[in-house]
């Protein structure tokens, strides 16, 4: 399966543009899921709907989160499993099952991070496998620049940026997924844009 992109201009360039104040306070919007589900038809959605509707976006969310395709695509399948263990394959009391999705995504990833931060305390640090050709069309050697950046930041500054301009959550959807309020979320983002953008400017 290809992970490549849409040729538009990608939404770390828009957010560079954005966090160096290039253009004002726009708000960034590429690399978003592009495609869409249509609403469903008169029967409620099944989980296998919902893998088909959102897998690609979660791994891509994923990818964001742990900087590495393959963990991504494994963390993905977790937060599949941890929903249907909690409601099925009908997903029967599920009222949001995207926005259960994305909590269940952000808890895997953090998840993963925190086995990788116990590893490295015995092992020597992380070194993503050599990354397959569809990896490669995903991670340019701009986008590379920015998802280091992204690496340096904390992991709730991390996730809310992610969240905002990849997801397009808003601030409270965001809050609701990471558990947090909607002041937090607002003041984690501000701050985490000026980091960077600090972080940017240094790499150049």
């Amino acid at each position: 399966m290809q992970y490549a992109i849409a040729a538009a201009p990608p939404w770390w360039s828009r957010l560079l543009a954005r966090v160096s104040g290039a253009e004002g306070r726009a708000v960034v919007r590429e690399l978003r899921p592009r495609a869409r589900v249509t609403p469903y038809d008169e029967r409620p959605p099944t989980l296998t709907d919902l893998y088909s509707a959102r897998r690609l976006d979660m791994v891509r969310l994923a990818l964001f989160l742990v900087d590495d395709l393959h963990t991504a695509e494994d963390v993905v399948q977790d937060a599949f499993a941890a929903v249907c263990r909690a409601y099925g394959t009908s997903l029967d009391g599920l009222q949001d099952p995207a926005a259960y999705l994305h909590t269940a995504v952000v808890n895997a990833a953090r998840s993963v991070l925190r086995r990788r931060r116990t590893a490295r305390g015995y092992t020597p640090p992380h070194q993503p496998a050599s990354a397959p050709v569809d990896e490669r069309l995903l991670l340019a050697e701009e986008h590379r620049t920015v998802l280091d950046a992204l690496s340096q930041l904390t992991a709730r500054q991390r996730e809310v940026l992610v969240l905002r301009y990849w997801s397009e959550l808003t601030e409270a959807q965001i809050a609701r997924t990471l558990g947090l309020s909607r002041g937090t979320v607002k003041s984690t983002a501000s701050r985490a844009l000026d980091a960077l953008e600090k972080r940017l400017e240094a790499s150049r």
